[in-house]
C-alpha cells in the first residue's frame, strides 16, 4: 500500500510541476484582429537567420508534400520559384472548442526575430466564434499587417498581395473566390486541390464562416502537433 501511495505522490508532483510550467509559459500580450489568407507562397520564417530556432520553417516542393531540404530554394511566387507553402499547414480541429493552426503575424513593439515560430493562443472575442480558442504557430509576417494582427492560414481565404496558387495548383490569377477574402460558402472549397480542401471546408464548420474576428491573446507553448509539421521550434 505505501508504495502505491509513494507512486501516486510522484504522479501529482510530476503532474503539478507541469501544470505550474504551462502557467508561466504563459503571459497575456494584448487584443488584436484577424484576417485570413493562403497565398501558397514560401513563408518567411523559412529562410535561413530569421530567428533563434531549431530549423527554419519547412517548405514544400509544388506537390505540397515533398518537404524540400535546400533552404534557399526560391520561393514559389516567384517565376521559378521551387518553393511552396506544405500542405499540412490548413487549419483543423481538437474539439469543439480548440483548434489549431498557424498564422502570419505583426507583434507590436517586437520585430520578425521575435515571433518567427512562436505559438499564441487567440481567444476569439467577436462573432459566431467569440468564446472558441485556436493555437497558432507563426510562420509568416506580412508588410499589410498592423499592429497585433494575426493573418490565418486558410486555404481558399484569399491569397491578398501576393498568388503562389496559379503556379503550385492552377488556381485562377486572383485565387479562389476573392482575392482578398476568397470563397464565399463550403460548397466553393470544391474548387481547391483536394489535399487542402478540409482546411477550407474547416472555415465554414469548426470557424462556423467567422468573418476577420476580434481576439484576446497569449504567447503559449507550442503543441508537438504543430511544431511537427513545421519542424520549427523556438530554442
Amino acid at each position: 500500500m505505501s508504495i502505491l501511495i509513494s507512486k501516486l505522490m510522484e504522479y501529482y508532483d510530476e503532474l503539478y510541476s507541469e501544470l505550474i510550467t504551462d502557467f508561466n509559459s504563459t503571459a497575456f500580450l494584448g487584443s488584436g484582429r484577424s484576417t485570413r489568407y493562403w497565398d501558397c507562397c514560401k513563408p518567411s520564417c523559412s529562410w535561413n537567420g530569421k530567428a533563434r530556432v531549431t530549423n527554419p520553417v519547412n517548405t514544400c516542393a509544388k506537390n505540397g508534400f515533398d518537404v524540400l531540404t535546400d533552404r534557399n530554394a526560391r520561393n514559389g511566387c516567384e517565376n521559378g520559384g521551387s518553393a511552396f507553402t506544405c500542405n499540412n499547414n490548413i487549419p483543423w480541429a481538437i474539439n469543439n472548442d480548440l483548434a489549431y493552426g498557424f498564422a502570419a503575424a505583426n507583434l507590436k513593439g517586437q520585430r520578425e526575430g521575435d515571433w518567427c515560430c512562436k505559438c499564441y493562443q487567440l481567444t476569439f472575442t467577436s462573432g459566431p466564434v467569440s468564446g472558441k480558442r485556436m493555437i497558432v504557430q507563426v510562420t509568416n509576417t506580412g508588410g499589410d499587417l498592423g499592429e497585433n494582427h494575426f493573418d490565418l492560414q486558410i486555404p481558399g481565404g484569399g491569397v491578398g498581395i501576393f498568388n503562389g496558387c496559379s503556379s503550385q495548383w492552377g488556381a485562377p490569377p486572383n485565387g479562389w473566390g476573392d482575392r482578398y477574402g476568397g470563397v464565399h460558402s463550403e460548397r466553393e472549397c470544391d474548387q481547391l486541390p483536394y489535399p487542402i480542401r478540409q482546411g477550407c471546408k474547416w472555415r465554414f464548420q469548426w470557424f462556423k464562416g467567422a468573418d476577420n474576428p476580434n481576439f484576446d491573446f497569449v504567447e503559449t507553448r507550442c503543441p508537438n502537433e504543430l511544431t511537427s509539421k513545421t519542424g520549427c521550434s523556438r530554442i
